[in-house]
């Protein structure tokens, strides 16, 4: 079976160094024992993604210069890796919203000048601020304007310093896809630990998708296959958050899940190519 990674970044020795020595991520690092992540040379790292039929993996940029005086995996490696990889790599341009006009332009010129770079991402948790705020908006009114989607980045940002978790509830993305039907947008993480919350959010409008990378097995994980086998089946998509996971780790546990087969095959591969227009 085809895959489509859709939150995936390559684990090269820059990439697992960068992410070991982030303040953001230090405390992350070491509750996730992730000393013991192995960095692998880009060219072994395609062979192992063809090899596991990972024919596409999306890598989501990142810009929080504003409130961590970091890029963090910033948009530089995101764009090497997908100008070094175009038929593997679909970029997804980090916005910094504190940066106003600064980033809307810098999002057009990424997306007008790359073919690799496909979408916007965004942090919220990071920007210390919702996903409804006021700041937001121009970044998504040219995401409309270039017909890109964009990722939103939930889940429980996990021993950030300085991060609220109520930013990235999934209540103020609801705002968001009513406010903007035309943006096709993406929920990181799943929006845990608010589940039903994101299900719900995801169902009732029909612009927004998601991926729950990392809280597969956590409490009530449960019902985001339960969802997907029975109310959002065209919405829920396959995602690693390699390096933090390694991939060929998520491909087995998600072979484990009980999808029905035809939703196994939309989530694994389906849902995403029709998202991203393949």
């Amino acid at each position: 079976m085809k895959v489509i990674d859709f939150r995936f970044r390559p684990n090269t020795p820059e990439v697992v160094n960068g992410i070991a020595n982030s303040a953001m991520f230090k405390d992350l690092c070491e509750a996730t024992n992730f000393d013991k992540q192995k960095p692998e040379p880009f060219d072994k790292i395609i062979e192992g993604l063809n090899k596991n039929n990972v024919v596409k993996a999306v890598i989501t940029g990142r810009d929080c210069e504003t409130t961590y005086a970091s890029m963090a995996n910033g948009n530089g490696s995101l764009l090497e890796f997908c100008t070094k990889a175009p038929d593997k790599y679909v970029g997804f341009w980090g916005i910094d919203p504190h940066k106003g006009m600064a980033a809307i332009r810098d999002l057009q010129q990424a997306v007008t000048e790359n073919e690799t770079i496909c979408g916007a991402a965004i942090d919220p948790y990071l920007a210390k601020i919702y996903a409804n705020d006021a700041k937001y908006y121009p970044v998504y009114a040219k995401c409309c304007e270039l017909n890109i989607p964009i990722i939103m980045t939930t889940g429980t940002a996990s021993f950030v310093p300085g991060a609220v978790i109520d930013h990235v509830a999934p209540r103020y993305i609801d705002f968001v896809a009513r406010d903007f039907p035309e943006l096709k947008i993406i929920m990181s993480h799943g929006g845990y630990p608010w589940v039903n919350e994101s299900i719900i959010v995801a169902q009732r409008n029909k612009n927004v998708y998601l991926e729950f990378s990392e809280y597969e097995l956590w409490p009530m994980a449960s019902a985001y296959v339960e969802a997907a086998n029975n109310l959002i089946s065209d919405k829920i998509m396959f995602a690693s958050a390699h390096p933090f996971i390694d991939y060929r780790e998520q491909l087995e546990k998600y072979a484990a899940l009980p999808f029905e087969d035809d939703v196994r095959e939309k989530v694994m591969y389906g849902n995403a190519a029709k998202l991203l227009g393949l």
